[in-house]
């Protein structure tokens, strides 16, 4: 889609720093002007740390940050990424981060979205009564390259302390909670100035955007044209059974909502019988 946001403004809607890594893949690959909507508080849409609760479901959340970002700058073309963290879906065992990222036009009515779930994250936090049990946590999570969060306790705000980076201040804020209750909780801080970990993250859901954005619907002309969907079932190469391997992926358009089946996709009509349930139970 060479041409297609060629030389519009588009609005990063947030207050976290995001565009270190957005706006240099943005400019490079639609060649955008990016700006950063200044004076914008995307925390009034709900906080990692719990003062203010996301009340909305992420991508919900990041059309809300895009809308607030065009109508406080002008811009119709905007940006936002919206992030959460808890344990992997599956591997439960494993913390994770799943990464929104949406870009919305205006000019042609046009949202286009891509997710992102990696277990490359930091995230984490527990209770603490020595600073011998805190420093244990620091050396786990990449303090202090990586922002540190202190509290009282678990379920706390008042007097939090977020976007430690600094191992002087951490300690002594430390030995304050410490000498007052005995006791106290540190976290990681997820925002992702503070999170070089997550700015990662963010940044390879960036390079999944632009992969969508770079693929025209064959019905609209549209760019967003996707897989939405993968159909499980190639056949074993040597008994034939249905495996949970793809069979078909499902393209479809988030603009017209055209779609599309594509058989074989990766360019495999059978799969290794190493992978067969029958085979190799």
């Amino acid at each position: 889609m060479a041409g297609f946001f060629e030389g519009r403004q588009l609005v990063i809607a947030s207050m976290h720093q995001k565009e270190q890594v957005l706006q240099p893949l943005l400019e490079a690959s639609l060649k955008v002007k990016v700006a950063v909507a200044d004076g914008l508080n995307t925390d009034l849409l709900g906080t990692f740390s719990g003062e203010i609760a996301r009340i909305a479901d992420p991508l919900t959340t990041a059309r809300k940050k895009c809308e607030l970002a065009m109508q406080r700058t002008g811009c119709d073309l905007a940006i936002a990424s919206e992030g959460s963290f808890g344990p992997h879906p599956s591997a439960f065992f494993l913390p994770a981060n799943e990464e929104w990222l949406l870009l919305v036009d205006k000019k042609h009515r046009l949202e286009i979205h891509a997710r992102h779930l990696s277990t490359a994250t930091n995230f984490a936090g527990q209770a603490f009564s020595s600073l011998e049990e805190l420093e244990s946590f620091t050396s786990k999570v990449g303090f202090p390259s990586h922002g540190l969060i202190l509290r009282r306790s678990k379920d706390s705000t008042e007097g939090i302390l977020k976007g430690i980076t600094d191992p002087e201040q951490l300690r002594t804020a430390a030995k304050n909670i410490l000498e007052k209750q005995g006791a106290g909780y540190v976290e990681t801080d997820m925002r992702a100035m503070f999170n070089p970990s997550r700015m990662r993250v963010i940044e390879e859901t960036a390079i999944l955007l632009l992969k969508k954005l770079n693929t025209t619907c064959p019905n609209c002309q549209l760019p967003g044209f996707a897989v939405t969907a993968v159909e499980p079932g190639r056949p074993c190469s040597l008994c034939g059974t249905p495996s949970s391997a793809a069979l078909a992926h499902l393209l479809v358009c988030s603009h017209c909502q055209h779609q599309e089946k594509v058989l074989f996709p990766l360019g495999k009509k059978t799969e290794d019988p190493q992978y067969c349930q029958v085979c190799n139970p």
